[in-house]
């Protein structure tokens, strides 16, 4: 290859993440989602309505389930990753935990649809909810 066009698949990539929309996380690891350590929790309803809402947004805001996220005694986990946009306002990956029933998927899916972190500011009672990230999670962080 020349160097153009390595230049080109570069800026084609830089191009790609430059439009990415706010995205939910939701942990599906080890107790997130289970069932019989939370029972009377409907998961898989909840990462339906989650996903319903992200094709709802036309592009809006995005939903991903993960593994394990960490911090298990705070289950459910869900992380809320700025935008693009919202990132350079300022915007950092917000952590939820104890995200659970339906007011906090409503929630949840209100300050996606509004832009997240660095665009939008989260409901009060979804800021209660807010928990620290995983050690390993902070000192990756703070070395960007």
């Amino acid at each position: 290859m020349n160097r153009p066009q390595i230049a080109n698949r570069r800026m084609a990539t830089i191009g790609a993440a430059r439009g990415r929309p706010c995205t939910l996380v939701v942990c599906r690891g080890c107790c997130c989602g289970n069932p019989r350590k939370h029972p009377g929790t409907d998961h898989a309803w909840q990462l339906d309505r989650l996903r319903a809402g992200a094709a709802e947004s036309r592009g809006g805001f995005a939903v991903r389930a993960t593994d394990c996220l960490g911090p298990c005694d705070q289950a459910n986990v869900i992380v809320v990753q700025p935008s693009t946009a919202g990132r350079a306002a300022g915007g950092r990956a917000t952590w939820i935990g104890f995200a659970m029933d339906d007011d906090c998927t409503d929630e949840l899916l209100a300050w996606a649809a509004a832009g997240g972190p660095g665009i939008a500011a989260p409901p009060p009672t979804l800021e209660l909810q807010f928990v620290r990230p995983p050690r390993e999670t902070r000192a990756r962080a703070a070395r960007r």
